[in-house]
């Protein structure tokens, strides 16, 4: 058991696995960091990825093209985190209870406008999901080649926009505004930054990428639609924004930790080993939530976060 465990085949398969189960969660993760940087906690994440997976499974079934199917994903998290802005920034209402009603309401709306368009089919309907693509040169290399250069495209813009995002946030004035409007929204306001529209492009840009990792799930990982298909990864994603401290690279390298035990206890389970699936299952999440309690004393959090800014209230 151990040999095979510790073979080339088994640590190559693991990598690519860890690479593969890890796009969503660094699509979402990165979406929420930005919008949680900008003062606002989008509990909405896990109705809009779930909403982003339906809607790209459904837009590339009747139109045949995958990336269709992934901007339609974008556009209806931007939808929906433009939602949760009006709620939450705009009318000043309580984030969590908006950000939950948008879940119930986007996991509903889901499962109601797939039922409305297929039924309940006995054999759920299937497109043609994206193929992996091979890095020329790269993808030869010994081991880590196959698993880490040919992977899905989504995969690799998912790593590409981890440094994208991290300089966007702390290089660059655009990420200033954000960071300031999170942290002391009235001395942005008092620089001439326009805190509620800040927060409302924030929580757009952020919602696009919760969609898009959603649609990841249906026309990438999987091939069909499944009420269960995000099975938690929002929640998981907000967890690795506070691990990784608000941080794109930190929260980036949670969602891989995070894809490497789910990685893990999928190939645990392929050999066989005699224990109820349900505890291979199990370990991501726990190790996430040990994780979580570790670092979570230690979190410096946005000072801004589940405030709502109110003009009449500056200096007050």
């Amino acid at each position: 058991m151990i040999g095979e465990i510790f073979n080339t085949t088994f640590i190559t398969g693991l990598i690519g696995a860890t690479m593969r189960m890890s796009t969503p969660i660094i699509f979402a993760t990165l979406g929420e960091i930005i919008a949680e940087r900008s003062g606002v906690l989008n509990l909405g994440i896990e109705g809009t990825m779930l909403m982003g997976a339906m809607t790209g499974f459904l837009v590339t079934f009747n139109s045949g093209s995958l990336w269709a199917g992934v901007l339609a994903a974008a556009l209806v998290g931007m939808i929906l985190s433009l939602l949760m802005a009006f709620l939450s920034v705009h009318l000043g209402l309580s984030q969590h209870v908006s950000g939950l009603g948008i879940t119930l309401f986007s996991t509903g709306l889901a499962m109601f406008i797939y039922r409305l368009h297929f039924g309940s089919p006995i054999v759920p309907p299937t497109v043609e999901p994206f193929k992996q693509v091979a890095i020329p040169l790269l993808s030869k290399i010994p081991v880590i080649g196959p698993s880490l250069f040919n992977q899905y495209i989504l995969t690799y813009l998912a790593w590409l926009l981890i440094p994208v995002i991290s300089i966007l946030l702390y290089k660059t004035k655009i990420g200033l505004k954000i960071r300031t409007v999170g942290e002391n929204p009235f001395a942005a306001d008092t620089v001439g930054v326009n805190v509620n529209l800040t927060r409302t492009l924030s929580l757009a840009a952020g919602g696009a990428l919760i969609g898009i990792g959603g649609a990841f799930l249906t026309l990438a990982h999987q091939n069909m639609f499944l009420i269960d298909v995000v099975g938690g990864r929002g929640w998981v994603s907000i967890a690795m924004v506070i691990f990784g401290n608000w941080d794109p690279l930190r929260g980036a390298a949670g969602a891989v930790i995070f894809g490497f035990l789910d990685g893990l206890q999928l190939r645990l389970q392929g050999l066989g080993i005699q224990i109820p699936f349900h505890v291979f299952l199990m370990i991501p999440y726990i190790i996430t939530i040990v994780a979580l309690v570790s670092v979570s004393r230690k979190a410096a959090v946005p000072a801004g976060l589940l405030k709502p800014y109110r003009r009449e209230e500056k200096g007050g």
